[in-house]
C-alpha cells in the first residue's frame, strides 16, 4: 500500500473504531478477547507500523511545514490504544474521544500533505 491509501485506511479505522466503541456501549457486551480483539488488533498494528516506517521516510525527504516525526509516533501510540479501547464498554468515553480526535487530526494532515492541499 502507498501512503496516501495506508493514510485513508487509517482514517477509516478511527471512524469504524468510534461505531464499534458507541456500539459496545449500546449493547453492553464484552467482546471475546482471542476471536474478536486480538486479530483485528494484529492486522490494525501491522498497517500502522507500515504507516509510521512510510512516514518517517516521506518526513525525513520532502521536509513538510506541518509534520515531524514526534506526531507520527504519537499517533501511533494513540491508535494503538484506541482500537483495543474500541471493542470495551468500560472505557472512560470523554478519554476515548479525545485520542481518536488528536490521532484524527495528525491522520488529516499527512492527507492533506499528500494530497497537496495543505494551507502555507
Amino acid at each position: 500500500m502507498e501512503l496516501l491509501e495506508t493514510t485513508s485506511f487509517l482514517l477509516n479505522e478511527a471512524e469504524r473504531c468510534i461505531s464499534r466503541f458507541e456500539k459496545m456501549r449500546e449493547q453492553d457486551r464484552s467482546p471475546d478477547f482471542f476471536n474478536e480483539v486480538k486479530p483485528h488488533v494484529n492486522e490494525v498494528d501491522s498497517i500502522l507500523d507500515e504507516w509510521v516506517k512510510d512516514s518517517e521516510h516521506y518526513i525525513k525527504m520532502n521536509r513538510p511545514k506541518y509534520l515531524h516525526p514526534s506526531q507520527i509516533h504519537a499517533a501511533q501510540e494513540g491508535m494503538k490504544q484506541f482500537v483495543v479501547q474500541s471493542f470495551y464498554k468500560e472505557t472512560s468515553k470523554k478519554r476515548f474521544y479525545q485520542s481518536v480526535h488528536a490521532v484524527l487530526y495528525t491522520l488529516k494532515t499527512m492527507q492533506s500533505e499528500l494530497e497537496g492541499t495543505v494551507d502555507e
